[in-house]
């Protein structure tokens, strides 16, 4: 068991299940532009890298003249349909609950007020000291500098804080900053890159972290 005194969590696929809404947003861009709807997979493995890579990748190299319109049609229908199917990961409220005293903070590269209205809907945004999003600094996953702002502003040295999250950039940041990493292999994220990234611990269930740190 670990002692952190500052836990990071990654938002879609480790505290919000934002799938489905996702792809429905994505493929709503895609058919509203006339080209043709993507299988959720796919579009669900283009998450990770904030909104404009989700976009660029899911409108394809050839229609890269048109991010700025898919971008659009995107950001307007994401912002009504966000919380159409989106809930909490199984498990989460419980570890939340259970480190209820211990400094937490979302760090996602999804946009900052996206993540503020889903967390808020899913009443666990008390949970949380604040909430960095893509935009609320200028760098953002895997850039290390990220984590070292929030190290330095909460007094935490790099071997007490952990970063608990689905996808590579968040063992990719935990690396570049010299903290913990936890990975979660249920989420959104690639099962397969992440054992390739050689965390420092993995979680089958979330509910398993509240025995990894103390």
């Amino acid at each position: 068991m670990k002692k952190v005194d500052l836990m990071m969590f990654d938002f879609d696929g480790t505290i919000a299940d934002t799938a489905v809404d996702l792809v429905n947003s994505i493929n709503y861009t895609l058919t509203s532009m006339r080209l043709d709807p993507r299988p959720p997979e796919q579009i669900i493995s283009f998450v990770g890298d904030g909104v404009k890579k989700l976009i660029e990748r899911s409108i394809g190299e050839h229609h890269s003249g048109r991010l700025e319109e898919a971008m659009t049609i995107f950001s307007r229908h994401y912002e009504k349909h966000m919380m159409d199917h989106t809930v909490l990961c199984r498990g989460i409220e419980d570890v939340l609950k259970y480190f209820q005293h211990k400094m937490k903070v979302i760090l996602t590269n999804k946009r900052y007020h996206l993540t503020v209205a889903i967390a808020k809907s899913l009443h666990i945004d008390r949970y949380f000291m604040e909430i960095v999003g893509a935009d609320s600094t200028p760098f953002q996953k895997p850039d290390g500098r990220v984590v070292e702002h929030l190290l330095e502003k909460y007094n935490v040295v790099p071997q007490k804080a952990v970063i608990i999250g689905d996808g590579i950039n968040d063992i990719a940041v935990a690396k570049n900053a010299g903290i913990l990493s936890c990975a979660y292999l249920n989420g959104l994220g690639d099962r397969n890159a992440l054992l390739k990234m050689e965390a420092d611990l993995y979680c089958e269930s979330l509910l398993e972290i509240n025995a990894l740190f103390q």
